[in-house]
Parts: structure tokens; C-alpha cells; sequence
């Protein structure tokens, strides 16, 4: 089974710019959301994901991550999510022995800029760059099925 453990933290401000390893746009949509159930499909680097994720328990979910044909992937977004879809920039960061990814919303949620760290233990130990701001991991108002019911603008 896929698991995913992930923390997720505001940024105060913009001194990881300096450290950016890599960039792309990501483009994402949900199905379904469920309660702590969510399908969505997500574009990146013309390439189309379909992920199921399942209800956390703490720190841990299930995640099932599957590539689709690109097209599929553009007609889902366009014909079937939840409105308005979730497009940021992602910036992969790294910092000690771990990536952040810190992703820039813009659109309905622009203004908004979250850092994420996937680990690989629930209770695993990090570094914590001087850019990290408060730790939002519990706030499911950051969550991005969230933001695609009730972006930011509307905070």
C-alpha cells in the first residue's frame, strides 16, 4: 500500500528563492471529495495523474498515484472537477537531508505560498529552513481539496 506523511507549513517569506532546485506548473482538479476522501487529477509537465487519497490517520494516508493519458487528463479537468481548479508553481527546495516543495498559488488562491515535506516516518525528524513559517498540517482549510471548495480569496 502507498503511504503518504507529510507536513505542511506557511512561508514568511522569500529566501528559499535562492535555493530552488527545480520548478514546474501543476494544474489540478477534483473528482470527488468525500469526506476525508478525495480523487483528483493533476497535470504536470504535460504529463496527467489520477490520486486517491484516504482518510489521515495523523500524519499518515494512503495515497494511489496513476499516470493517464494526457488527453484524459485535460477532459477530466475540463469536464468533470470541482471549480476553480488548484494551478501553483511548485519549487523543489532542498534543505539537510529532505526536498520541500513550496508551492505559490495563484488564481483563486493566489497570495497563498505553502511548503510541504513529505517523510518518511510519522515522527521523523527535520530541519526546519529559516523561511518556514507556522505549521498548518492540521488546518484543513490549507488542504487543497479545500482550496478548490473555498480558495483563498474568499478568507
Amino acid at each position: 500500500m502507498a503511504l503518504e506523511i507529510e507536513r505542511k507549513f506557511l512561508v514568511k517569506n522569500e529566501s528559499w528563492r535562492g535555493a530552488v532546485e527545480r520548478e514546474w506548473r501543476i494544474l489540478q482538479g477534483y473528482l470527488a471529495t468525500s469526506g476525508d476522501l478525495t480523487v483528483r487529477v493533476r497535470m504536470r509537465d504535460g504529463a496527467a495523474f489520477l490520486t486517491i487519497k484516504g482518510p489521515p490517520r495523523g500524519l499518515v494516508r494512503s495515497e494511489f498515484e496513476y499516470a493517464i493519458p494526457p488527453a484524459d487528463g485535460e477532459a477530466m479537468l475540463r469536464e468533470l472537477t470541482i471549480l476553480p481548479l488548484i494551478d501553483k508553481m511548485r519549487y523543489r527546495v532542498p534543505c539537510g537531508a529532505h526536498y520541500w516543495d513550496v508551492d505559490v498559488f495563484t488564481g483563486d488562491n493566489a497570495g497563498l505560498v505553502l511548503a510541504e515535506i513529505e517523510l518518511k516516518r510519522e515522527h521523523e525528524s527535520f530541519e526546519h529552513p529559516s523561511w518556514l513559517g507556522l505549521d498548518v498540517t492540521d488546518d484543513l482549510r490549507y488542504s487543497n481539496a479545500n482550496l478548490a471548495r473555498r480558495p483563498f480569496k474568499e478568507w
